[in-house]
């Protein structure tokens, strides 16, 4: 049994530091076990010019790590959940998930102290559209503007002046120990965040039962729980980087809470509804709340942007 696990990583800041944190944390678990990171640029790091929707969704920054795991070339991925397609090849799988960070978005901003104080007019810079159509429809009057790049560019080109605020993900600014730079953490009631946000997940080959074995004791179940609701209802919805799509569980004992939100990029249609269950109906839970939106007008939604976005 070779005591070596090679890591698969982007070679952002951010990617970096989920990759290092995987390998103590799998050091820590199996003594004598050597970790390597194998850092490699992917398409979604090369396109930085424009949104992801349009340049082929999540999937880019995913592949060439995936497919260096198939080639033999490194055994796991590490993954933030968020940037995860809906469906995974048949051969890869999720094997280990661990314990969510904070989920929220965060408004980040020079000038002013909270998302309300932003004056009538101002730009607002995300590459979401989920993020998109949640701002639109709180404040029709901001101007929202394509921000791609790293969490640093990002700051950059807001402390250059580009941007009167721009949104990101409260986990990975935590993460880089950047939370000084949050004004405001946004609650889901006003922002419900993206499937498998402040989550990092593990892949690997189904087939890996060593590497799979190894990654067992990082598992955190309770975490599990409410992916597997949020992502059953991305899956049916056929959730991708096209579609302004929200899903948000949270588990009290054993009884789930799931939140899904479907909308138009520009704010004026929201769907909306909630469903609650027991944990081990997390993935059923994701279909059924799926399934109440796509009735009650999403699934002509999503159709219509299918066709204005194409894939």
């Amino acid at each position: 049994m070779s005591a070596e696990i090679r890591i698969a990583t982007r070679r952002s800041r951010l990617a970096l530091w989920q990759a290092e944190h995987v390998a103590a944390r799998l050091t820590a678990a199996h003594q004598g076990l050597e970790v390597r990171l194998l850092p490699m640029v992917t398409e979604g790091d090369r396109i930085v010019d424009r949104a992801l929707a349009s340049a082929g969704g999540k999937g880019l920054f995913i592949k060439a790590l995936e497919v260096a795991i198939l080639a033999g070339k490194a055994d796991i991925a590490v993954h933030s959940m968020k940037d995860m397609p809906a469906a995974l090849r048949d051969e890869m799988a999720i094997t280990a998930v661990l314990e969510r960070a904070d989920p929220r978005d965060a408004f980040v901003s020079r000038l002013h102290a909270k998302f309300a104080e932003l004056p009538k007019g101002a730009c607002v810079g995300t590459s979401s559209l989920r993020r998109q159509s949640q701002l639109k429809r709180a404040r029709p009057d901001l101007e929202i503007a394509v921000l791609r790049g790293n969490v640093e560019t990002r700051l950059r080109k807001l402390d250059e002046g580009e941007f009167a605020a721009i949104i990101l993900a409260s986990a990975g600014l935590d993460r880089l120990e950047l939370g000084a730079r949050i004004r405001e953490r946004l609650a889901p009631e006003r922002m419900l965040p993206a499937v498998g946000q402040g989550v990092i997940g593990i892949e690997c080959r189904t087939a890996d039962a060593r590497v799979r074995s190894l990654l067992a004791p990082l598992e955190h179940a309770p975490t599990r729980h409410c992916l597997e609701a949020e992502r059953a209802f991305a899956t049916r919805l056929g959730g991708s980087c096209q579609s302004p799509i929200a899903g948000f569980a949270t588990l009290t004992g054993d009884r789930i809470d799931l939140r899904g939100l479907v909308g138009s990029p520009d704010g004026s249609q929201i769907f909306e509804d909630r469903v609650t269950g027991t944990a081990g109906d997390a993935g059923k839970l994701g279909t059924a709340l799926a399934e109440r939106l796509l009735a009650a007008g999403a699934e002509a939604l999503l159709e219509s942007l299918a066709m204005d976005g194409g894939h």
